[in-house]
């Protein structure tokens, strides 16, 4: 009998170049991988979960650097599949007392040829949760297609479905981000929400207990409201709202840092935790992950977050 999985992600990979100093100045840039569903899966295999990850790589210089890179850190990639179209690219700069720099070039890269071919029914059925965000959704039509058959399926089989809008004006419009929500809402147990960009833009309320309360009604039974404005987290779960502050300040780069946060929580919750010891858990890795350089490279690993979590420093 094959393994089961904690988890499964679907969503875009992208190459990444980073630099310490200004693009306008930098000699040198280093060389990693990011994407928002592929540091959630990272995250929440750095911890000790069982993740599979599903994506279209591009058949070009990166392909190999790629693969290897996720098969070293313990990723299932058995449902990858390699597509003609090149792979995605984006280039960070973090010079110090400077706004971080960020160009994206993610036009008709590779994931968007995610399509239903790409999440077999059995393959879904191996694992306790499986995760998608409107990054994913907005890719190509055939990726929101995928999506939905994805928590289509989960949810007639029993299995959990989480969910992270992660609307940027930079990739998406608020209709379209609209659109990709409601569309798969009704299979949806597990809601991530950044309270800044996708609560007034999809659902246009600002009241934290008011959006938690809708969310409910709408049958999602597990809400986390990120909130820049207050400084942390807001669990909506079993009737209660808890609130958790973030477990550091101190940061460098939050590229992807919420996606990290999603990781860490759903390595919580399918490992048995509660979702309010999801969060604290999630905040700590999250924080620690804001405090280095890149989108994976600083995702932190089990022994340094649960050093922290155990000694209940947040």
């Amino acid at each position: 009998m094959e393994e089961q999985l904690d988890i499964i992600a679907i969503g875009e990979s992208l190459v990444e170049l980073s630099s310490d100093s200004k693009l306008s100045t930098s000699q040198c840039l280093f060389k990693y991988y990011g994407g928002d569903a592929l540091v959630c899966a990272i995250a929440a295999q750095r911890l000790g979960a069982k993740v599979g990850f599903v994506t279209r790589v591009g058949n070009d210089a990166f392909k190999d650097f790629l693969m290897d890179s996720w098969q070293a850190e313990g990723l299932d990639i058995s449902q990858v599949k390699v597509a003609e179209e090149p792979n995605g690219l984006y280039i960070i700069a973090t010079p110090p007392n400077s706004e971080p720099e960020l160009i994206y070039y993610r036009k008709k890269i590779a994931p968007s040829k995610l399509s239903i071919e790409d999440v077999p029914e059995d393959y879904i059925k191996k694992s306790r949760l499986v995760y998608a965000s409107g990054i994913t959704q907005s890719l190509s039509l055939s990726a929101k297609e995928a999506v939905f058959k994805m928590f289509e399926i989960a949810h007639a089989n029993g299995i959990l479905t989480a969910y992270d809008p992660n609307y940027s004006s930079a990739i998406n419009t608020p209709e379209n981000a609209k659109e990709n929500f409601y569309d798969i809402a009704q299979n949806l147990d597990v809601l991530f929400m950044s309270t800044k960009y996708d609560t007034n833009s999809i659902l246009e309320l600002d009241s934290i207990e008011n959006i938690i309360k809708k969310l409910w009604d709408m049958g999602i039974s597990i809400v986390v409201l990120k909130s820049k404005e207050k400084g942390g987290y807001y669990t909506g779960y079993n009737g209660s709202i808890t609130f958790k502050e973030f477990y550091t300040k101190d940061v460098v780069d939050t590229t992807c840092s919420g996606d990290a946060f999603n990781g860490a929580f759903l390595y919580a919750l399918t490992n048995g935790y509660t979702p309010t010891e999801a969060t604290k858990l999630a905040s700590i890795a999250a924080g620690l992950q804001a405090k280095g350089v890149g989108a994976v490279k600083s995702v932190p690993h089990a022994d340094d977050v649960f050093a922290v979590y155990t000694k209940g420093e947040n």
